[in-house]
């Protein structure tokens, strides 16, 4: 999937033409990121982004978790967890916003996870988890 930031200065292509999960996250975490009810996360493979120039892609970290973004629009673009002892984890949750190929159909067979903060209606019928599901690959808090 060809993906990039809102201004254009990133642009990636991920390892698969599709994520392996994709995500729609309530958790006030996401919230925060995305400025919206929730954010959408399409986990694939690590990789790396490759950067236009020095200083154009920056990284903020917390203690679980590294993410990246566009130092000239703020864009988030994704994030990966990190053990404690600093080992980065074998998957990344890419911010679905920044990818080309997300389509409606993908969105509907999306669980919706961290339901217990939700701010918006839940659709009927869609697979929900008050938090993370079960085997799920990346920790969210509260």
């Amino acid at each position: 999937m060809e993906g990039s930031c809102q201004c254009g200065q990133i642009r990636f292509t991920t390892p698969l033409p599709k994520p392996i999960e994709l995500y729609i996250c309530h958790c006030t975490e996401c919230r925060h990121q995305s400025s919206s009810t929730y954010g959408v996360t399409a986990v694939f493979p690590a990789f790396e982004i490759p950067s236009p120039h020095p200083g154009a892609i920056g990284i903020f970290s917390r203690p679980e978790t590294k993410g990246f973004f566009c130092t000239k629009c703020g864009s988030r673009l994704m994030h990966q967890a990190v053990s404690s002892s600093g080992e980065a984890a074998e998957m990344v949750a890419v911010k679905a916003g920044c990818l080309g190929g997300i389509s409606k159909e993908m969105m509907r067979e999306a669980p919706h996870i961290w339901t217990k903060s939700a701010i918006v209606d839940i659709p009927e019928g869609a697979e929900a988890y008050e938090e993370m599901p079960p085997g799920g690959d990346f920790k969210k808090r509260e």
